[in-house]
């Protein structure tokens, strides 16, 4: 990685703004999925390139491991109303579906017209917005708009979201409002595997089959991570100095493979190119605690891992496992972007998002996206 200037290092959240005509936010996906836009934006250049997904390949380094997240976007977003009539808008924050799930002690993110009360009972709708038997019970305020809740009459948690969940889609693509037919399957990467997030790693929604057997025909070897996308990823940065912001826990696993992959690739010397931010907090948050309090970091140290990745990636992260990166354009003035210039520089990355602007790119979950390269 190239070395970092001072002005680069800014803790400061407002040096991380860039303007965006609404236009050119994305309300829906294109097709097919290696479609869409790619801006190269080479470490060692100046100049950024315009290409799209499908000519990934091209533009890896050389026998480069690529990883990526392989978590399950589950339909957390459940819409209903309290017994006075008014809407509540509810967003599971950790939907467990192991053994069906439990339906008790939930917590959500809630939205609503007025504050929830311990105790009052909402009535949840269908996906027709037609209400159903099920209700949710108020068992605790949590603080930050999330609260526990106690489901009732349906048998688990998968149930419930066959039933009345609805694609967590962000409140910038189409007001939040999902078409399942079109969101279900396209809000989800081919590769997804292990259901427990409440938001895409977005990055990956660009490798369609198509693509990934063409990595794999050109001898580009892949692995893959789970990290479960909770409100750690998308909330909003709340303080003025990033130095006092942290990232919230979000789930991981990291394989006996993947570790393997990882070490093989390392020894080799050969580029880890992460795809998404939530990959690259998962191999980061691992190497964290591989290196074992300031231990340097061997291969011999690589060995699967699950549990919370708690690590917030500012300026100044010495990245210790992570070469490049395929990411998404995400919105100013957030944790995501500034891990993204992190990990290349805050001006080169502001830099090519201005491209980005000029030249008409597609932002946010559905949009293009860009790949970071030595």
């Amino acid at each position: 990685m190239t070395a970092l200037t001072p002005p680069d290092l800014s803790l400061r959240l407002q040096d991380y703004d860039f303007l965006l005509p609404e236009a050119q936010i994305a309300q829906f996906p294109v097709e097919p999925r290696h479609a869409s836009r790619l801006l190269v934006v080479r470490l060692s250049s100046d100049t950024f390139i315009d290409a799209t997904v499908a000519d990934l390949p091209q533009w890896l380094p050389k026998g480069a491991l690529l990883v990526a997240n392989n978590t399950k976007v589950v339909p957390a977003r459940l819409l209903g109303r309290k017994a006075t009539g008014g809407r509540v808008e509810l967003l599971l924050t950790r939907p467990e579906l192991r053994d069906g799930g439990t339906l008790l002690g939930l917590k959500a993110l809630c939205r609503a017209a007025k504050p929830l009360q311990v105790g009052q009972v909402l009535t949840l709708d269908d996906r027709d917005g037609v209400p159903t038997a099920c209700t949710a019970v108020v068992k605790d305020s949590l603080g930050g708009g999330e609260f526990s809740f106690d489901f009732n009459g349906l048998p688990t948690l998968s149930t419930l979201l066959d039933t009345c969940g609805h694609v967590p889609l962000p409140p910038y693509i189409r007001g939040g409002v999902d078409q399942p037919e079109l969101d279900l399957p396209r809000y989800q990467c081919t590769f997804a595997a292990h259901p427990g997030a409440v938001a895409a790693p977005t990055a990956g929604l660009h490798l369609s089959t198509d693509l990934l057997s063409t990595l794999d025909s050109q001898g580009f070897e892949r692995a893959y991570v789970t990290l479960h996308v909770g409100p750690g990823t998308f909330l909003p940065v709340r303080t003025a100095d990033l130095a006092t912001h942290r990232v919230l826990p979000e789930r991981f696993d990291l394989s006996e493979e993947t570790a393997q992959s990882l070490a093989a690739a390392r020894r080799q010397g050969r580029p880890i190119v992460a795809v998404g931010t939530t990959t690259v907090r998962t191999l980061e948050s691992a190497a964290q605690q591989w290196q074992n309090l300031g231990k340097a970091l061997e291969v011999e140290d690589f060995s699967p891992l699950a549990g919370d990745a708690d690590l917030t990636i500012l300026p100044g992260h010495q990245f210790a496992l992570v070469d490049g990166l395929m990411t998404n354009f995400h919105l100013p003035q957030s944790s995501l972007l500034v891990l993204v210039c992190a990990l290349a520089g805050r001006r080169k990355v502001l830099a090519a998002y201005e491209h980005a602007v000029r030249s008409g790119y597609r932002f946010y979950s559905y949009g293009d996206a860009m790949i970071i390269v030595p």
